[in-house]
């Protein structure tokens, strides 16, 4: 792929026509305004009239010269948006993506994110709800009350929102307690038997203190049926509560507390296969079943028992806010705890291969942040602050096998040798050679009976401790009118200590094909090998002679005739002198076909004499930006920002010593039998965004378009392998792209909607992927387009108004993965040979989406609405994302999305 830009120079001239596009689109907006100067009667929720928090100061969404998208409150309840999950579907730039847990969601804004399935990693795009930085997205996907509106920022925001902001911020503002007694109360049934029931009230104990309550529950069954266990898979069972107190004396002093706890119970997630393996015969061989790959939305699953998600999530926050003069000080106090315990059938079949892969998980959050903002004169407006952080992370797991592990591992070495191997003897391979008696001979230890029993697999304990804080400020200097200058700037020090330990227990993973005392079996076979290959040539056969034909061969008896028995001996030294010459070379060693089964190997824990489990990162983040209003109502900026996250840890048993500490760690005495090397931490990441962007707010018409050009350099790279991750720093990312977004008042009754994202992502340099060096090739899961339009009408109908609304997102196919790195030639230290197998097995999983929802609604004067809705109507399938298939080489599993939704929703607000 050429490279379309190049630094300073390549944005420049890529944003010609961007440039250009806004050059003509200010003039016309401001002839527009000019037509017709003002009108009053413009909803103030509309448009870019909303009013945002995005600066963390109050501002319309005209006067914001950032890169954000709002959802307000109106579009959340029409659209039957109930979560953050939902949110892909009305922003553009954000995808959202739920993978093996109902907790594991990530966030990705402009193709840049991380961080949901590892709890080691914070992601790369910040979540806050009500001021509140929530750490892990298992704290942020619940149902909240009365929300008010959600602001997506695109883009680095780490000058206001502190260290892990890279790659943007979703921040959710929910409504205050109300001194008027009010409330609402909501009711959903649907498909699946989903119901959804919400009640909300508030009001005054006093002239100065107002409380709210709120709460909910959400059940549906699940989408997919698992054949074996009889059970619905991917239901839902969730129930929140949130209570809130508010003290205002009416002029200078305000406190709000929060308290709120939400529980999730539920069977997830539904995982389905997209391509066999040589396991899949395996599989079927001890009695499992696993899904039909030409047909993965048949909404059918296969586990032998089900996959469990038990999470608790609790807070409580205090905001106090006080004014004098011209400034206002805030604090923000909040702790929170998410704890998660669940159990997963990892190998997604209906045979006892895996029982059980389990976590149990608990995160403990505190936060302060301290403000101060207000205006110096007329022309200075000014925000300082200081943000701490404190976080304790705890976490267990265990992967033990199942009962009929040993014989699908037999019978998978046969398949994997071509027959020549099996763990034991075994009547479906009669010339096969029993490995462990190979072994036991070699070794001078028996391990006859000893390979993959019941019970045996790796348990683990990880912690994670970081502490961090930054200091920040921001002043806004209107050089002459309608000329402002910001400049921002943010300190973050972030440091974090790290313990991994686990033991295996998996007898196979420790053996050492590649000792010195197997050297003697490894040269028979090679010889063996060797001499079938070249008979099988000689009698042209176009494969290797069987040991009959081979034996055929140097007697005589073969087709070759006499030929044949003289040419053996030169055959037969031929082959002896390769083997000699190979005996020791790890890469022709032909045991290497069942290193897939060596996947629990032993594990050095950290810290160690080498590796002591501290990190410290510290980091300076700044953004300028100049914005001009043309007209009252027209606005054009250009921006220059630099963001920053600090590094992660890998809480997984993927979590291997870096390649650079394998001398040392040799020197230490720290080796172990199988001991890979890959990384135990990511380091942080940086980022730079140059962007430009127009916004206009006429009578009829409101438009925001944004030409950008956005790296991340160290992009922490977060690969799910089926029962870890492989965590590694990307050299650099970056992605040109334009966004657009509108919306347009035809009639006062008539609203559309429209938004494109065009996004040219690129891995600029990433030479150690877990494919290898994908450097120059586009990054997966990214679409080059994206495309969101909707409508609605509300027709005055007695005492109320009808109002259909319709909403349709469009992306175009992406690449799913980068590669599936199980298919990668490794040697036996971890590094890889050959990553093109890889990469060419990810190439056929791409993805497109086409979701249409829609929702006709009558809300009432007296306060009922009703409101009949569908979400994917179409029924619009494709897959979220595959990975390799746990311990079944070259098999591929994937995660179906939600098939189509619909049902009826009434509300009752007073």
């Amino acid at each position: 792929m050429t490279r379309k830009t190049a630094g300073v120079a390549g944005f420049s001239r890529k944003c010609l026509c961007g440039a250009a596009a806004i050059a003509m689109f200010a003039p016309v907006a401001a002839f527009a305004q000019d037509a017709d100067s003002a009108d009053d009667a413009q909803d103030a929720n509309q448009g870019n009239s909303i009013v945002v928090t995005a600066t963390k100061r109050e501002q319309t969404l005209q006067e914001v010269p950032v890169a954000v998208s709002v959802t307000s409150a109106e579009t959340l309840e029409r659209d039957q948006i109930r979560d953050i999950r939902d949110l892909e579907t009305v922003v553009p730039s954000l995808t959202v993506g739920q993978r093996q847990s109902s907790a594991n969601t990530g966030f990705f804004i402009r193709g840049f994110g991380n961080g949901a399935n590892n709890a080691g990693i914070e992601p790369s795009v910040g979540v806050f709800i009500d001021g509140v930085y929530r750490s892990r997205t298992a704290s942020s996907i619940s149902d909240l009350p009365n929300v008010q509106r959600i602001e997506v920022l695109r883009g680095p925001q780490s000058t206001l929102f502190g260290k892990n902001a890279s790659a943007g911020v979703i921040s959710v503002t929910t409504e205050e307690p109300q001194f008027d007694l009010g409330g609402n109360v909501e009711l959903t049934y649907g498909n699946y038997d989903s119901i959804v029931a919400r009640a909300y009230v508030t009001g005054p104990l006093s002239d100065m203190v107002a409380v709210s309550l709120g709460g909910g529950i959400n059940s549906r069954d699940g989408f997919f049926e698992d054949l074996n266990t009889g059970n619905d898979v991917n239901n839902r069972d969730r129930w929140y509560t949130r209570g809130q107190v508010l003290i205002d004396n009416g002029t200078d002093f305000k406190i709000r507390v929060i308290a709120d706890y939400d529980s999730i119970d539920e069977v997830c997630c539904g995982v389905v296969n997209v391509q066999n393996g040589p396991a899949t015969a395996a599989v079927i061989g001890v009695g499992g079943m696993v899904t039909d790959p030409n047909d993965p939305f048949a909404d059918v699953v296969y586990n032998n028992f089900d996959s469990t998600n038990d999470i608790e999530n609790w807070g409580v926050s205090g905001q106090i806010d006080y004014d004098f003069g011209d400034f206002t000080f805030t604090s923000i106090t909040a702790s929170r705890t998410t704890e998660a315990v669940t159990f997963q059938d990892s190998d997604f079949t209906s045979a006892d291969l895996i029982y059980p892969n389990s976590q149990d998980l608990e995160i403990d959050t505190f936060t302060q942040e301290f403000r101060l903002a207000g205006s110096i004169g007329d022309r200075i407006d000014l925000l300082v602050g200081l943000f701490y952080i404190n976080e304790d992370v705890q976490q267990y797991n265990q992967l033990l096998y199942g009962a009929d592990f040993r014989n699908y591992a037999n019978l998978l070495v046969g398949n994997l040798s071509g027959g020549a191997f099996v763990l034991a003897p075994s009547a479906l391979f009669p010339g096969a050679t029993p490995l462990e008696q190979v072994f036991s001979a070699s070794f001078q230890q028996n391990y006859v009976g000893a390979f993959f029993n019941q019970g045996q697999g790796f348990t683990e304990e990880y912690t994670l401790d970081s502490e961090a804080y930054s200091i920040f400020g921001q002043v806004d200097f209107e050089i002459v009118d309608g000329l402002v200058l910001t400049l921002g700037g943010n300190y973050t020090d972030d440091s974090k200590q790290f313990t991994q330990n686990a033991v295996s227990t998996d007898i196979f993973s420790s053996i050492d094909f590649d000792a010195p005392e197997l050297a003697p079996f490894r040269g028979q076979v090679l010889t063996q090998g060797a001499v079938a290959a070249t008979v099988g040539a000689q009698l042209g056969l176009g494969r290797s002679a069987t040991a009959a034909e081979v034996n055929a061969f140097a007697t005589g008896t073969s087709p070759a005739g006499a030929a044949g028995a003289a040419a053996f001996p030169t055959i037969l030294a031929g082959a002896q002198q390769f083997a000699a010459a190979n005996v020791n070379n790890p890469l022709a060693n032909p045991l290497n076909p069942l290193r897939a089964l060596q996947f629990l190997p032993p594990f050095l824990g950290v810290p160690n004499t080498v590796e002591d489990g501290k990190i410290n990162d510290d980091n300076f983040s700044y953004s300028a930006r100049l914005a001009y209003d043309v007209t009252p109502d027209v606005n054009i900026y250009a921006s220059y920002a630099t963001g920053f996250k600090a590094s992660s840890v890998n809480l997984s048993r993927d979590a291997r010593p870096a390649f650079a500490d394998r001398t040392a760690i040799i020197a230490a005495g720290l080796s172990l039998p199988n001991l890979t090397y890959g990384s135990r931490f990511a380091g942080p990441e940086e980022s730079t965004v140059m962007e430009v962007g127009i916004k206009a707010n006429l009578d009829y018409f409101s438009a925001n378009l944004t030409v950008f050009d956005q790296e991340i350099d160290g992009f922490q790279s977060n690969i799910f392998t089926g029962s870890g991750f492989v965590l590694a720093n990307a050299g650099t990312q970056s992605t040109w792209g334009v966004e657009f977004e509108s919306t347009i008042y035809p009639t006062p009754e008539l609203t559309i909607n429209a938004a494109v994202t065009y996004l040219d992502p690129q891995f600029d340099s990433f030479t150690q992927s877990a494919q290898g060096d994908i450097s120059g090739t586009r990054p997966s899961g990214i679409p080059e387009w994206t495309v969101i339009v909707g409508a609605q009408y509300e027709a005055d109908v007695g005492n109320g108004i009808l109002v259909p609304r319709v909403n349709y997102y469009w992306s175009s196919e992406t690449q799913l993965v980068e590669g599936l790195p199980a298919f990668a030639v490794r040697g036996p230290d971890g590094s890889i040979v050959d990553g093109s197998p890889a990469i060419a097995a990810g190439l056929p999983f791409t993805q497109q989406i086409d979701n249409l929802t829609a929702s006709l609604t009558y809300e009432c004067d007296c306060g009922f609405s009703v409101s009949v809705w569908g979400r994917n109507l179409t029924d619009d399938r494709y897959l979220g994302t595959v990975f390799d298939s746990p311990a079944q080489p070259r098999s591929v599993s994937g995660y179906p999305n939600d098939p189509r939704t619909y049902g009826i929703t009434g509300r009752f607000r007073w």
